[in-house]
């Protein structure tokens, strides 16, 4: 008996180890969003959007190439709205913000090189902002994707009236729970920390592999619709009357020769195998302000 036992258990063990190792491919190339954010907007002169801006930008990937730079960041276009780019640099905490951008300074190759293309690269824009933003895990649904993959990002802006948190709060809640069900649905979101946006001030990322998924969210939204009722609907539409002061809703598209993406990504999916990458942007003590 105890030989058929420890035979039984041995078995079950190995059943675990398979089923473990399993779930760990599964999840090899979900991306779980960083805790904070730091976005970096350059707003593009009349003319100068498209392969001028990307010719300027080329000397900054060339310049954390050419350093081996561990941080990386995904560059954006717009598709609405004026001409602009976005940059994503994640951290897992503002000291290790801190510690990139004090790194930077202290290489001195590296930030001659930034302090050089700062100036062609100025030539392109009409404005720049840096804004960062910390995670809100609570209000984000099945956010972890497998990022080098997507192709869009449709980033909603909220500004929450003041003293109208608990409604803002309320309102999140609904459309998780109301979304509960249907397991492609997902969305980060973050909340602004600085910058001149203001605390009050919630972004909704919403990364895409296609545009088709654009159009697929008619047809979620109408089950969305379907599962609060009538009841739930006016409810909805009470709190984001009382929380939402404003909003605004654009698309972006990934921009490979703008990004400055790790060798993982490019393994991951043969879009980031590009000659060219655009700069790390860095708020402070990068040139990029």
């Amino acid at each position: 008996m105890s030989r058929k036992l420890g035979l039984w258990l041995m078995l079950f063990l190995l059943l675990l180890t398979e089923v473990a190792a399993q779930a760990q491919q599964a999840t090899e190339g979900v991306h779980q969003p960083p805790k904070v954010l730091i976005i970096v907007r350059e707003s593009m002169k009349p003319g100068k959007s498209g392969s001028p801006h990307q010719k300027t930008e080329s000397a900054f990937v060339s310049a954390f190439t050419a350093a081996k730079w561990p941080t990386h960041y995904l560059a954006m276009d717009s598709q609405s709205g004026a001409p602009r780019s976005l940059f994503f640099i994640g951290y897992p905490t503002f000291e290790a913000w801190q510690e990139d951008n004090a790194n930077t300074q202290k290489n001195a190759s590296l930030a001659a090189a930034l302090d050089k293309a700062t100036i062609g690269d100025g030539e392109m824009l009409s404005g720049i902002e840096t804004s960062a933003f910390v995670f809100r895990e609570d209000q984000s649904h099945t956010a972890g994707v497998e990022i080098p993959h997507m192709r869009y990002m449709e980033i909603s802006l909220f500004h929450v009236r003041p003293g109208h948190q608990a409604d803002w709060n309320a309102l999140v809640k609904m459309y998780q729970d109301g979304f509960k069900d249907m397991p492609d649905v997902h969305w980060a979101v973050y909340q602004s920390n600085y910058g001149q946006l203001g605390d009050g001030t919630f972004l909704v990322i919403t990364p895409m592999k296609s545009a088709s998924e654009i159009d697929k969210g008619f047809g979620d939204s109408k089950k969305f619709s379907e599962s609060l009722g009538a009841d739930g609907m006016k409810k909805l539409s009470e709190l984001s009357a009382a929380a939402i002061e404003s909003s605004q809703t654009n698309l972006f598209m990934f921009n490979p020769t703008l990004s400055y993406v790790g060798d993982d990504w490019k393994k991951a999916d043969p879009f980031w195998q590009t000659k060219s990458a655009a700069p790390m942007k860095k708020a402070e003590t990068k040139p990029k302000q």
